[in-house]
């Protein structure tokens, strides 16, 4: 053995063979077509970096918590678990197969993540809904979620910020799905009697139960750019009816036109307008410009902070 073959083989081989290349360095947007390096996309939060089109793609609650939360620092805030496979459901696949799967695709236990920390120097819990983990759909573990961040934010004297995303409730939980509107919206009315702020944040899309629950009890009602919110969709409408819908029928700018939001907020903007907004429900001061932390950069700044998943609290 001797240079040649140490070092001048390796280097011609490596010439000439091929190299790997990730399959998710680019990113079409599904509005406009442009193809988005997946850096750019992920420094601009999910959202287009075509200047004209501004597409808001989907993001996972962890990133959105990074780019919310101050120094991108948060805690978890565990949640009960509740029954698996209460109705022992199957259709093609087996529930739990499909749990298992989601997990795998997501990373994350269920559809819903819980968290607290500071927003501009003031404590809040938020709550986010994953579309990504079974179409962000609500069962029980996203019924006991939402109770624990209004449990959470009440015994903390905060106030809550929830993000929802979902496809309605989880059929393969049945009635026990739909059980979780009348929870979830009495543990609204707990949060509100207790004198806190909600504000609700409608993502695209935000359909079904969620809709006719939780996502629309806000103080401030907020939404992404071009989101869909609805009870039943546009086409099932159409096909019900049988008349064709208004241009932008249920979109975010729709309902804001027609007094069912208070604002449509660009993602990268949502930050700032929810620091304002709470600062001001909470009788706070305005924040003044520079006193504030910047937002994470970059993944490596996310440390969690000694939350209630440590002590095992609900």
């Amino acid at each position: 053995m001797n240079w040649i073959t140490n070092y001048v083989r390796p280097t011609i081989n490596s010439l000439f063979s091929r190299r790997e290349v990730p399959e998710n360095l680019w990113t079409k947007c599904p509005e406009c077509g442009t193809m988005l390096f997946h850096r750019e996309l992920t420094d601009n939060l999910q959202v287009c970096t075509n200047p004209s089109c501004q597409h808001h793609l989907p993001i996972s609650p962890r990133d959105r918590f990074k780019a919310l939360f101050d120094g991108g620092i948060f805690g978890e805030v565990a949640v009960p678990e509740p029954v698996a496979d209460p109705l022992q459901f199957r259709d093609q696949k087996k529930y739990p197969d499909r749990m298992k799967a989601a997990q795998k695709a997501t990373g994350e236990k269920e559809a819903m993540l819980v968290a607290e920390g500071e927003i501009g120097r003031q404590l809040v819990v938020a709550a986010a809904q994953d579309f990504s983990f079974m179409a962000g759909s609500m069962g029980m573990y996203v019924g006991n979620a939402l109770i624990a961040a209004c449990e959470r934010a009440v015994e903390r004297r905060a106030p809550l910020v929830v993000f929802a995303a979902a496809g309605g409730a989880r059929m393969q939980e049945g009635i026990l799905s739909l059980m979780q509107m009348p929870r979830t919206t009495v543990a609204i009315q707990m949060l509100k009697e207790a004198g806190l702020p909600y504000i609700c944040v409608l993502t695209h899309p935000t359909t079904g139960g969620v809709t006719a629950s939780y996502a629309m009890l806000g103080d401030i009602q907020i939404a992404e750019p071009n989101a869909l919110i609805c009870f039943a969709g546009p086409r099932v409408i159409e096909q019900t009816i049988r008349e064709k819908l208004p241009e932008g029928f249920q979109r975010a700018e729709y309902l804001l036109d027609h007094g069912m939001l208070d604002r449509v907020t660009n993602r990268n903007q949502m930050r700032g307008e929810l620091i304002t907004i709470l600062r001001m429900l909470s009788g706070l001061p305005p924040a003044v410009a520079g006193e504030l932390p910047a937002p994470a950069e970059g993944a490596d700044s996310i440390a969690a902070a000694p939350s209630a998943a440590e002590t095992g609290e609900p």
